[in-house]
């Protein structure tokens, strides 16, 4: 489960406060006495992502309100099952219920996508990790959400891990692949990965040549893949090789099943469809 820290508190404040403003003006004509109990229900199979998220959320809007979760994150739940459910005041759980909700269908989305993938490489070296095409802000939770539904995480962002792509390398034109990885890993330490994007079998030559610790053979054909993993293991290099572009449910495991290491899919943050979820007062 993920852990609430005082950073992603205000963030969770912040969502809370764009919907709500100064006043629910709809709640408003709820009894404030009124007291309440109320189901989450999952309206499509799906894997199950934030719960967390939802019972700080409402914490957050009403210190009094009861959670009571009836299921775990990661868990593969059928259509028509309830989570969690929460008692207190209607007027705070009605106020809440669309920023939860929004958070668990998004969450539990990227969740059930990147089950999806994994599903189809199991039996194979390859594992599935997400790239940094996040939506602003949300990434910490996106990467849970990756995590949640069995797929593995990129670099956190730029700080964290160097990743040498096409732009780098064209403004780096004067320099060989070979050396630039070279200047790469003398300037950080042992601890942080160093990777490097290569467009064909030519650059993949050049690339193993240099010590880093993975290679992004980018929007590689299925052949070309094949030949790049041959071309790695001939030279005896234990370099992991990331499959990047084009990959969808309907090949990403023949990709798999070339042997490489690693299949980085943005897809799995940027268009994973939500969660149909439901809150109902009972």
């Amino acid at each position: 489960m993920i852990g609430i820290d005082t950073k992603l508190d205000g963030f969770l404040r912040d969502a809370l406060r764009e919907d709500v403003g100064t006043q629910d003006l709809t709640a408003s004509l709820v009894p404030s006495s009124l007291q309440v109990k109320a189901d989450a229900i999952f309206k499509e199979e799906g894997t199950l992502c934030g719960l967390s998220v939802a019972e700080r959320l409402f914490r957050l809007a009403d210190e009094n309100l009861r959670f009571l979760p009836v299921a775990k994150d990661g868990e593969v739940i059928e259509s028509g099952r309830a989570i969690f459910y929460v008692e207190g005041s209607c007027r705070s759980i009605v106020t809440t219920e669309r920023v939860v909700l929004n958070f668990l269908g998004h969450m539990s989305g990227v969740a059930t996508l990147t089950r999806s993938f994994a599903e189809q490489v199991k039996g194979t070296r390859a594992q599935i990790f997400d790239t940094r095409k996040t939506t602003p802000l949300l990434r910490v939770l996106d990467r849970y959400a990756v995590k949640t539904g069995g797929g593995q995480n990129h670099r956190g962002g730029l700080f964290d891990g160097v990743l040498i792509k096409d732009n780098h390398l064209r403004a780096l034109s004067e320099e060989s692949i070979d050396h630039v990885i070279l200047r790469a890993r003398a300037r950080v330490s042992k601890r942080v990965s160093v990777g490097v994007e290569v467009k064909n079998l030519k650059e993949l030559g050049v690339a193993l040549k240099a010590p880093c610790d993975y290679i992004l053979l980018d929007h590689f054909s299925i052949q070309d893949v094949k030949e790049a993993v041959a071309l790695r293991d001939e030279v005896g290099m234990k370099t992991a090789l990331e499959v990047s572009g084009n990959v969808r449910l309907d090949n990403v495991r023949e990709y798999a099943l070339c042997g490489v290491d690693r299949i980085s899919i943005g897809a799995l943050t940027h268009s994973a469809r939500t969660t149909d979820i439901s809150l109902n007062l009972l």
